[in-house]
């Protein structure tokens, strides 16, 4: 994706942070035809490298077609918002803030051992936060393989990484400090975060988008 200057990150952590908040995201390739698939994502870091795990139905034209050293892209969306040209005190466009992170990679098939260990995985990252966990140990491992006999699982090794972080930067101070507050005011849950993504963030009101 093209990422003016000024919204560019190379924050390794904010990356994490938007992968891990935003699971539910989209594995798109193109071998045969273009295809998205909306799939739930795990970050799995090994040392200063980490790579990526997902599965997707066995029925899924991914599925059929995808083998490793393939080409994959995975797209991740974080806190994002409206902003209204109403909020600057000139006349100006809106727009929209967001926080976004997309990687290239390559695919290599999970093994059943590790699809296996991706669903255990994957299960305890969403069920620690219900009232009544339903843990893998809880379902069986004989349960949980035989679901397996429906899913396709692959590992993504990054090849290219590319963090966006557009929080309003080129704005003059008032016309910033005016932006979070319209956006604290917001009904929605996801104005509200960006607006506090904006108390971390870095303006530098003199620049532009290149």
């Amino acid at each position: 994706m093209y990422i003016p200057k000024i919204y560019k990150s190379e924050d390794r952590e904010l990356m994490k942070q938007i992968i891990s908040d935003n699971g539910f995201a989209m594995l798109i390739s193109n071998k045969e035809k273009l295809w998205a698939t909306h799939s739930m994502f795990l970050l799995n870091e090994s040392g200063k490298d980490f790579y990526l795990e997902t599965h997707v139905s066995n029925g899924n034209h991914q599925a059929k077609v995808l083998r490793d050293g393939d080409e994959v892209l995975c797209d991740f969306l974080g806190a994002n918002a409206y902003i209204s040209s109403s909020w600057y005190d000139h006349i100006n466009v809106s727009t929209w803030n967001y926080e976004a992170v997309q990687i290239r990679g390559t695919v290599k098939l999970m093994t059943d051992d590790e699809l296996y260990l991706h669903l255990h995985k994957l299960t305890y990252k969403y069920e620690k936060q219900q009232k009544c966990p339903m843990f893998a140990e809880n379902i069986g491992e004989a349960s949980i393989r035989n679901e397996m006999k429906g899913a396709f699982g692959i590992n993504i090794f990054p090849t290219e990484i590319h963090i966006a972080s557009k929080l309003s930067q080129n704005r003059k101070e008032n016309d910033f400090k005016n932006i979070i507050k319209e956006l604290q005011e917001s009904p929605e849950e996801s104005s509200r975060k960006v607006a506090e993504k904006m108390k971390d963030a870095k303006p530098v009101y003199s620049q532009r988008p290149q």
